[in-house]
C-alpha cells in the first residue's frame, strides 16, 4: 500500500491548487495511474480537511493519496462534466458514464456521485480489463463446473442463476455466457437482455437499460420483454420479489434465463428465493444451475513459505506460502485474483425432494456435495496447499466458517 502511494506521488505532476487547471489535471492524472495499477474503484472521499483517494486493487480498498479541501468540489465537478451530469446539482446521487479525453482509454467507465457532510463523494468504476474475460474458457472455471454450465446454456427453458456476493464477478461470468450463446445461435436464437445499468454491450442481443424515473422499472420491462418473442433473456439482477416471480413464470414458459442474485453459496440462493416467496415447485422445476462464485487474490511472487500458518485452516501439508510484498505488487503481497466456484443442479432426485420440502441451506448443500459438487471452501483450501493464495486471504473473503 505505502509504495503504490509512493509511486503515484511521484508521477503525480506538480498542481497549484489555484490554477483554474488543477482540476483537469489532476483528474486525468488519477484515471491514467489507476488503470495502471490495475485498480476497479476510486473512491474520492471528502473530509474536513482533505479529500481522500483510494483504489480498489483485486478487491481490496487501499488509501493512495489526500488532496487539498479546496479542490474536493472541483474534482467532482470536472468529472461530471465528463460524465455530462448536472454540475449544480449538489444535493441528489448522480450516475453517468465517462465521455471526453480523460476516458478514451477504458473500455467503460462509470461515476457516481453522492452527498456527504463534507460535500459530494465520487466513485469512479473502471472497467478496463472486462476484455480479458469474453468466454467462460477464459474465466478460470474446473471442467466441473463449466462443462454442465455450457450444457445449460443449449436448453430451451429454466433459469441459470449466478450468485455470490458484490464484486464477485458476476456480471462478468454472465456476460461470458451471453457472448457464447450469441457466438453459437449466429442469429438463430432470439436473445433479449434487461439491465440496470447496461455494463458492455454484446453483439447479438438486443440489450435494454431500466428507467425507473420515467416508469420503466425491472419486473414491468420484463413482462413487456415477454411480449417481444424471446427465447433468451438475460436479467441484470434479481432484487425483489416482483422480478423473481415474473423470470421462474417466464422460465416455465419456454424460456432460458440468466440472471444474477447476491447469495453467500448456492445453497443458500434457493433459501433466500424461497424466503422471498418463489414456490419451492417454482425452484424445482425452474432451475437448470446455479453457480456461485468469488474471486481470491492470487500471492505475488514475492511470497514466502510458512509453517506456522499451515495449522489455520487444518490443511494436510506441513508449509503454506503467504504473503510477502514488493515493487511489482505495490506492497500489498498479492497480484490478480482467481475465481473460486460452485455449481448445484437441482435434477437431482434426492436433492430436488428437499428443494420442495424446504430444507434449510446446511442439508441443500451436503445432498449436492453427496451428488458430486465441489464446494468453494473445499476449493479455496485446494488453492492454499498449492500456494495460490494464502489462509488470510482464505478468512478475508469465505470467513472462520
Amino acid at each position: 500500500m505505502e509504495l503504490l502511494a509512493a509511486k503515484f506521488q511521484r508521477e503525480l505532476p506538480r498542481i497549484d491548487p489555484s490554477d483554474p487547471q488543477a482540476a483537469p489535471q489532476l483528474v486525468t492524472a488519477i484515471l491514467k495511474s489507476a488503470r495502471a495499477a490495475r485498480a476497479t474503484d476510486v473512491h474520492l472521499v471528502p473530509g474536513a480537511d482533505e479529500i481522500e483517494m483510494r483504489w480498489r486493487i483485486d478487491g481490496v480498498l487501499q488509501k493512495i493519496a489526500g488532496f487539498p479541501a479546496v479542490l474536493a468540489p472541483r474534482i467532482v465537478a470536472r468529472l461530471k462534466v465528463l460524465s455530462q451530469l448536472l454540475t449544480y446539482r449538489t444535493d441528489i446521487p448522480q450516475e453517468g458514464r465517462l465521455h471526453g479525453p480523460a476516458g478514451e482509454a477504458a473500455d467503460e467507465v462509470r461515476v457516481s456521485t453522492f452527498p456527504t457532510l463534507f460535500g459530494e463523494k465520487a466513485v469512479i468504476r473502471l472497467f478496463a480489463g472486462a476484455g480479458r474475460f469474453h468466454r467462460l474458457d477464459d474465466l478460470g472455471l474446473p471442467s466441473d463446473v463449466v462443462n454442465p454450465l455450457r450444457s445449460m446454456l443449449d436448453e430451451t427453458g429454466g433459469v441459470i442463476l449466478v450468485t455470490g456476493p458484490a464484486g464477485s464477478g458476476k456480471t462478468t461470468t454472465i456476460y461470458a455466457a451471453l457472448r457464447e450463446l450469441a457466438d453459437k445461435s449466429h442469429g438463430g436464437r432470439s436473445l433479449v437482455s434487461l439491465e440496470d445499468p447496461i455494463e458492455v454491450v454484446v453483439p447479438g442481443v438486443s440489450q435494454s437499460q431500466v428507467n425507473p424515473a420515467a416508469g420503466f422499472d425491472m419486473a414491468g420491462g420484463l413482462r413487456s420483454l415477454l411480449r417481444q418473442d424471446p427465447e433468451v433473456m438475460m436479467v441484470g439482477e434479481i432484487r425483489d420479489r416482483q422480478t423473481a416471480e415474473t423470470v421462474f413464470q417466464a422460465s416455465l414458459t419456454g424460456h432460458l434465463v440468466l440472471t444474477t442474485f447476491h447469495a453467500g453459496s448456492a445453497a443458500q440462493a434457493v433459501n433466500r428465493l424461497s424466503d422471498m416467496g418463489i414456490e419451492p415447485y417454482l425452484l424445482r422445476s425452474g432451475v437448470r444451475a446455479i453457480l456461485c462464485q468469488r474471486l481470491l487474490r492470487r500471492l505475488c511472487v514475492c511470497a514466502r513459505s510458512s509453517a506456522e500458518d499451515a495449522e489455520r485452516l487444518g490443511l494436510p501439508v506441513s508449509v503454506v506460502r503467504v504473503a510477502g510484498g514488493c515493487t511489482e505488487c505495490g506492497g500489498t503481497g498479492y497480484r490478480g485474483r482467481f475465481l473460486l466456484s460452485e455449481i448445484l443442479l437441482p435434477q437431482h432426485s434426492d436433492l430436488g425432494r428437499a428443494i420442495l420440502s424446504r430444507s434449510d441451506a446446511s442439508e441443500l448443500e451436503r445432498l449436492a456435495v453427496e451428488s458430486g459438487m465441489t464446494t468453494q471452501r473445499v476449493r479455496a483450501h485446494e488453492a492454499v496447499a498449492a500456494g495460490w493464495t494464502s489462509p488470510d486471504e482464505v478468512r478475508r473473503v469465505l470467513g472462520f466458517g
